[in-house]
């Protein structure tokens, strides 16, 4: 098995036939076929089943494919360093960060580390908690910034900011309070909630809690959309502090909640146990020494 054999398996898997493969590839189909049957013939088992337009994986195949992405994914990325390293670039650092946390990283904690070391070039991935850390978990990534809560797992991670969460709406929502900076739990029953996702267990508990209802009008995992329905007057969203840069300030008001005690503590994971670029060790120096 090399390198080329896994790139046209992975080809053939994500445009559904050999022939498509080829096309994408600038190759002919019967080489390719042959490279398939060889694959299979050094496995030991059927990876495809072809049907008259299309194939369809196997079990083996299904599992081969997912390795074969991670591996690929390290060997290029591995070359890529290689190739930074002797054009004097220090190296690349790869952060998967939630929607929620992406202006306020950029701003704190980027670009002062950038400043100090301009070489240094950036892959970013933005994708929910669960996603970044199954790509943290196959070295896809450096580190996965995230909020709590977030599941238990034998990484570490360095908190970066604690924070409150905010209600975000129009001011027609808030024709009760005004003038205050601060709204109250009992006050937001009356309006339409959009609330981002990952809040929902703890706030629901907190209002049984309080004997509170609320008009839960949208749900999404995204700050961004919970905004962007914000925007548009369509209710008061629910968001940390540091998302409401998203918020059009001219057509929406921002107030803390004053008689809940949400708090939200922005994260940055890392796997101890796996290779550490130096250029990974600088930036954890960088962020301890904050």
């Amino acid at each position: 098995m090399n390198l080329n054999q896994l790139e046209y398996f992975i080809a053939v898997v994500n445009e559904g036939n050999i022939s498509s493969a080829a096309k994408r590839l600038h190759m002919s189909q019967p080489p390719l076929s042959n490279h398939m049957k060889l694959l299979e013939n050094e496995i030991g088992c059927m990876l495809f089943e072809r049907g008259a337009r299309n194939i369809r994986l196997t079990e083996a195949g299904t599992i081969l494919y997912n390795k074969a992405i991670v591996i690929v994914d390290l060997v290029h990325s591995t070359l890529q360093d290689i190739e930074s390293y002797k054009k004097g670039i220090t190296g690349t650092l790869r952060i998967g960060v939630v929607s929620s946390t992406g202006t306020i990283f950029l701003k704190n904690w980027l670009l002062p580390f950038q400043k100090m070391h301009p070489s240094i070039h950036y892959e970013i991935l933005e994708a929910n908690t669960y996603e970044l850390l199954d790509q943290l978990k196959s070295n896809r990534l450096d580190f996965a910034l995230i909020r709590t809560p977030f599941p238990v797992t034998s990484y570490k991670y360095i908190n970066l900011l604690e924070e409150s969460l905010v209600a975000v709406g129009h001011s027609r929502y808030f024709q009760n309070n005004e003038t205050l900076d601060q709204v109250t739990l009992e006050e937001l029953s009356n309006v339409p909630i959009l609330l981002y996702r990952r809040w929902e267990s703890i706030l629901i508990s907190l209002l049984e809690e309080k004997q509170i209802e609320w008009d839960i009008f949208c749900k999404s995992d995204d700050a961004r959309t919970t905004l962007l329905w914000a925007n548009e007057g369509l209710g008061v969203g629910i968001v940390p502090e540091s998302a409401i840069c998203f918020a059009d300030t001219e057509r929406t008001v921002v107030k803390s909640l004053s008689n809940a005690t949400l708090r939200s503590t922005i994260s940055l994971m890392y796997n101890p146990d796996t290779y550490q670029s130096s250029t990974v060790k600088l930036f954890l120096e960088f962020l301890n020494a904050m």
